[in-house]
């Protein structure tokens, strides 16, 4: 399969969402429940099906309910089935090309109606930038107007956030924009975070929200690009091809069009003036926030800012004059620029939102990480209240803080020993890696359901604990090395070496911790090395006996060959019926008894006993010397 897949241009995935055909083997047993959960999973109804079946009436009959592409059987393979792949993928290419263009169309069919019947401009941008990021699976869609000047642009629609609209923004940190005003031409990044058309900045905002692609579309007004549809492609969309940026082409001319003669345009010139009024209208607030020592700006409901105290200036180093009328985000240059926004529109709609962290960059090339804090303001001429203050050194610290604890966490979750902390009712706070491999319970299980009563046998951890506030084991609250036990959770006592204090926080216990060394290797070490030194014993014991064996054979030896012979000579001399003849004949019958069992004692290589009377052990000649024979 894999090999015919390659050979037709295919690639095989594991996971059926990723997939544009499927190859189903309706000839393996049992095949039911996984083609039914193929076919009813997210992508099953836009796969393109081959089935593969028996050459019989049967086998043709069970695809009569998938309706695949194409079918195949066994004869066929491998030889015919690269073709079949080929076909089907050419097909199922046609197929969603042909879907995409009528989706396509009948999306360009409704907004072409909804620009000729809507009225309410606001709510009509908003939904074409919606739809379409729908419509492109997209992270946003935006619409913005060119304003007065040449570094000015007005967002009027978003497809994530209906409440957006008049919000100023700086161009020059948009040098997609810029170059569709200079070229007049769609300008499409398809590797965002390393386009060379983007800055440092800019390069690192993109990669900081995830954004893949980005695409940005003229809207052409009497022969001058008068605004700009910016896409941007994030998660799952990596790019956007060709017939996209041709569709999006004809949409951005489309909403051209039905800008021509809407009040957007007019609404966009005059916002800088209004800015200026309301500033001017503004004073006695100045006064007020004059000597706070957190910076305050005071924006109008286009996140313009009407006033900026002085600490706020000297934070941002940008004094409070050239302050005035910039949009918020020209003055805090803020990294991620969504973050700011949703804090002062959820402002604007009067929540009052407070502690949250934007990084900015300041002119003078300070990089700042501001707590900011908005709320409404009922004010004729103002909207929103934004006040900050200056926390780099504190979420540094915060940072090189939760980097030692996380270094801490790791160093102890490496220890191959046990390491186990406990408060002072029992109830497990830490249980590493190491305690997870001798107990047998993961941490998890260990903090939330035990308790170290249970990982001691019963009585223990008391005694261990009074041995740990008594001084002779090491000091006040400490115990030094000592063997103990700990229960396994099969119920097996594992053997340890444990050493233990209590930690004390202003002179007071607040929890013990205990560090444990894993003794079962160690012990059955030991109990082999017992069984050696038996053994050993064993051997240096049979090594005796048989030198003795030896010993006494050879000596023995000689005195029964003497008895012997001297006994078989009085047989010589005598007859049957004399008195002495059966004594003698006694005594050399035993002689030759007594000779056999020097022999045997002489042939003894091991010690082996036997029981004799009572309790008692004697050797035994016959299993000593069998090994022999």
């Amino acid at each position: 399969m894999n090999a015919a897949a390659e050979r037709a241009g295919l690639r095989v995935v594991d996971n059926p969402d990723d997939a544009a055909l499927a190859l189903v083997d309706l000839t393996a047993p049992g095949c039911g429940p996984a083609v039914v959960e193929l076919l009813t999973s997210l992508n099953g109804p836009h796969l393109t099906l081959i089935a593969l079946v028996s050459p019989d009436p049967r086998g043709f009959a069970a695809v009569d309910t998938l309706r695949p592409t194409d079918i195949l059987t066994h004869q066929g393979l491998p030889h015919e089935l690269t073709w079949r792949l080929q076909r089907a993928a050419e097909r199922h290419r046609e197929r969603e090309e042909q879907a995409r263009s009528q989706t396509d169309l009948a999306l360009l069919l409704e907004l072409t109606a909804d620009y000729a019947e809507s009225s309410d401009v606001e709510a009509l941008l908003h939904g074409v930038t919606r739809r379409l990021a729908e419509q492109l699976d997209i992270a946003r869609a935006t619409l913005v107007m060119l304003g007065g000047g040449a570094d000015e642009g007005v967002i009027v629609a978003a497809s994530d956030d209906p409440g957006l609209k008049d919000l100023r923004i700086d161009l020059a940190r948009y040098p997609e924009i810029r170059e569709v005003v200079r070229t007049g031409k769609p300008v499409v990044m398809q590797e965002a975070a390393t386009h060379p058309l983007l800055g440092d900045l800019e390069r690192r905002a993109v990669a900081a929200r995830g954004i893949h692609a980005i695409a940005a579309l003229p809207l052409p007004i009497r022969g001058e690009v008068r605004g700009v549809l910016l896409l941007r492609a994030a998660g799952r969309r990596r790019t956007f091809s060709a017939r996209e940026i041709d569709f999006l082409t004809t949409v951005a001319h489309a909403t051209a069009v039905a800008l021509r003669s809407a009040s957007v345009l007019q609404s966009v010139q005059t916002a800088r003036l209004a800015a200026e009024e309301k500033a001017a209208s503004f004073k006695p607030y100045q006064l007020f926030f004059a000597h706070v020592s957190e910076g305050v700006a005071i924006l109008d409901d286009k996140a313009g800012v009407l006033s900026l105290n002085p600490s706020g200036a000297q934070m941002l180093d940008t004094p409070a004059n050239e302050a005035r009328g910039k949009h918020l985000n020209q003055i805090t240059q803020p990294l991620d620029e969504g973050v700011l926004m949703e804090l002062v529109t959820s402002a604007s709609r009067g929540e009052a939102r407070s502690g949250v962290d934007v990084v900015v960059r300041t002119p003078a090339g300070r990089c700042l990480t501001l707590s900011m804090s908005a709320a409404p303001l009922r004010d004729e001429d103002a909207a929103t209240i934004l006040s900050f203050r200056d926390v780099t050194d504190a979420r540094k610290l915060e940072d090189e803080l939760r980097n030692t604890k996380d270094f801490l966490e790791r160093l102890i979750d490496s220890s191959v020993d046990a390491i186990i902390a406990a408060d002072l009712k029992g109830r497990i706070i830490l249980f590493n890696k190491g305690a997870e491999a001798m107990c047998g319970y993961s941490a998890a299980e260990a903090q939330e359901k035990l308790t170290v009563l249970q990982l001691y046998p019963p009585g223990v951890a008391q005694r261990v604990m009074a041995q740990i506030r008594s001084p002779e084991l090491g000091g006040r609250g400490r115990l030094s090395l000592i063997r103990q036990e700990l229960v396994h959770r099969s119920g097996e006592r594992v053997p340890v070496n444990m050493t233990a204090s209590i930690v004390y926080e202003g002179g007071r216990e607040s929890f013990s911790v205990g560090i444990f060394t894993d003794l079962r290797d160690r012990v059955q070490l030991e109990r082999k090395l017992s069984d050696v030194e038996t053994r050993l014993e064993e051997s240096e014991k049979s090594a005796v006996i048989v030198a003795l064996a030896g010993t006494a054979a050879h000596e023995l030896n000689q005195p029964l060959t003497s008895v012997m012979g001297y006994a078989e000579l009085l047989k010589r001399k005598l007859k049957e019926e004399d008195f002495a003849w059966r004594p003698v004949d006694i005594i050399y019958r035993e002689a030759e008894r007594m000779a056999e069992i020097v022999r045997k004692i002489g042939k003894i290589t091991r010690y082996e006993t036997k029981s004799y009377v009572g309790a008692q052990q004697i050797l035994d000649l016959d299993k000593a010397t069998s090994h022999e024979e």
